[in-house]
């Protein structure tokens, strides 16, 4: 079997999950739905020496110490620490430069929550044969709803394991999202990819030229900080102009390939999104300890301290955090990453 390199990807402050998440201990370091954060369940999905090599993660030096205390007991694992913040394809590459090129790496962001890490674990096994042969490879998520906050991938021709994609789709609107569910052969496009280095490198080449070459300078000029942990150099660093691996790679190569999966899978990128992930009452309620919920429906009512009364409420949204109150609709949680408080962290 093909051995897997995971790299996992800390970026971002979660800014829609305000006011729990900040700018000093951010959504992928929470303990958020159980007894692991999501980026230590991250790191136990694909603990598995049998089937992947030692985790590199890449990150932000603000977020370096949350990475060295929740991984440090992880054997092998390697900290590439971005200067500044260049969006996942610079991210990858800097990852896919410092393996083999005959390595095959899956990209997972640190904040995602699987349910199903049996699922997850059979679609990586899949996706690592392809990325073998030169495909680059999207993780499909099994839609579950019309939604309208994800983008998606259209899948196309059937290949031994998966299907080739016949093109991604920006965020729908809801009619197009809730087509797209009665026709099939739609997916969301969550974020974790399965390539082999020097294929990715080479697609990067061929596609982002400039940023191509400023990551290899950057890893050439970069040092080691200590065992484990590799920073760039942040001159060359600084001339990449940021881009998604979406825009930058996946959306322009023949080679893209997608495998289905339906995994549990959620981004938790919003108040909403962790309502449902999270176990609720009968009512689909989620509620602290020092929350009282009366005649309530999908309400979550969570605090760190102050006590939380709701009587009569329905898809309500309460968090008391660090001295702030947040109070949305569920509907509009999406929009909680536009408050000032979140830009004053």
């Amino acid at each position: 079997m093909t051995t897997i390199h995971p790299v996992i990807l800390c970026g971002g402050s979660g800014t829609r999950l305000w006011p729990r998440s900040r700018a000093d201990r951010p959504k992928p370091f929470l303990r958020l739905l159980d007894e692991k954060t999501l980026f230590e369940a991250t790191l136990a999905r694909c603990a598995d020496p049998g089937m992947f090599a030692p985790p590199i993660v890449v990150a932000g030096a603000k977020h370096r110490r949350h990475v060295e205390e929740q991984g440090g007991d992880v054997d092998g694992l390697v900290l590439i620490v971005e200067p500044q913040g260049r969006n996942t394809a610079p991210a990858i590459a800097l990852a896919a430069a410092r393996l083999p090129a005959d390595a095959v790496m899956m990209v997972c962001p640190s904040d995602h929550h699987i349910a199903d890490t049996a699922a997850f674990r059979n679609a990586a096994r899949q996706a690592a044969t392809l990325a073998a042969a030169d495909w680059l490879v999207s993780f499909g998520i099994a839609p579950t709803h019309p939604e309208t906050g994800y983008g998606y991938i259209e899948r196309g021709a059937a290949i031994a394991g998966g299907f080739e994609i016949a093109r991604f789709v920006e965020k729908p609107d809801l009619d197009t999202a809730r087509d797209f569910l009665s026709e099939g052969g739609f997916d969301w496009n969550g974020g974790i990819f399965a390539f082999r280095a020097g294929a990715f490198l080479n697609e990067l080449a061929v596609h982002r030229p400039a940023m191509a070459r400023a990551v290899e300078r950057a890893v050439a000029e970069g040092e080691a900080q200590g065992e484990g942990v590799f920073c760039p150099s942040e001159t060359s660093w600084s001339e990449i102009e940021g881009e998604s691996v979406d825009y930058a790679v996946m959306e322009n190569t023949a080679r893209a390939a997608v495998v289905p999966v339906a995994m549990g899978w959620s981004d938790i990128g919003n108040w909403q999104a962790l309502r449902d992930a999270s176990e609720r009452d009968a009512a689909g309620n989620v509620a602290s300890e020092n929350a009282e919920l009366v005649d309530c429906v999908k309400v979550m009512a969570v605090s760190d301290g102050p006590r939380i009364s709701c009587i009569g409420l329905s898809d309500i949204v309460v968090i008391v955090d660090g001295g702030e109150v947040l109070v949305t609709t569920a509907s509009g949680a999406q929009r909680v990453g536009a408050l000032k408080g979140t830009k004053e962290q």
